[in-house]
């Protein structure tokens, strides 16, 4: 289910709660879904009952991966997340990082991959705050949409740098 509109997101989560369910959180670009993606969410939803997805608008990823990202408008990535039978919720968001997200959901888990370490993350305090917990998943070695697209660009003499 995809929901844009922060409070219908609230109030669902809320209804979740009231109801036992424990709440994971993550986010991401998802800009080329791969495995590496499909396993980190299989492994994320493994924490709890309802797995809330947020997916960083395109100006966001722009921010974080440069002008010429995202490949995929916001609007596949987020049919596409959705798309995955573990996946309950999909949100975007607009900001660097999902911190107001955070503040919203107060998720029982906070999911990220092993490419961050808990104490770099800006979103852990906030985490801890609101009673929750952050885990670190391992990523599936050998998946980057980053390394994906420059494969592309090199078989068709595109320069990467």
């Amino acid at each position: 289910m995809i929901i844009s509109d922060r409070n219908v997101l609230v109030k669902l989560v809320h209804q979740l709660r009231a109801t036992g369910n424990r709440i994971v959180f993550t986010n991401g670009c998802f800009d080329i879904l791969h495995k590496g993606h499909v396993e980190y969410l299989r492994q994320a939803k493994h924490y709890g009952d309802v797995l809330i997805v947020g997916i960083n608008s395109d100006t966001s990823v722009r921010k974080i991966k440069g002008e010429d990202r995202p490949v995929m408008p916001l609007e596949s990535r987020l049919a596409v997340v959705d798309a995955l039978k573990f996946v309950d919720i999909v949100v975007p968001f607009d900001e660097y990082t999902p911190v107001e997200l955070i503040k919203l959901i107060k998720p029982d888990i906070h999911v990220k991959g092993g490419d961050y370490q808990e104490d770099e993350l800006p979103e852990t305090p906030i985490v801890k705050q609101l009673g929750g917990k952050v885990v670190i998943v391992p990523l599936v070695e050998g998946y980057s949409t980053t390394s994906i697209i420059e494969k592309i660009r090199r078989s068709h003499g595109v320069n990467c740098g």
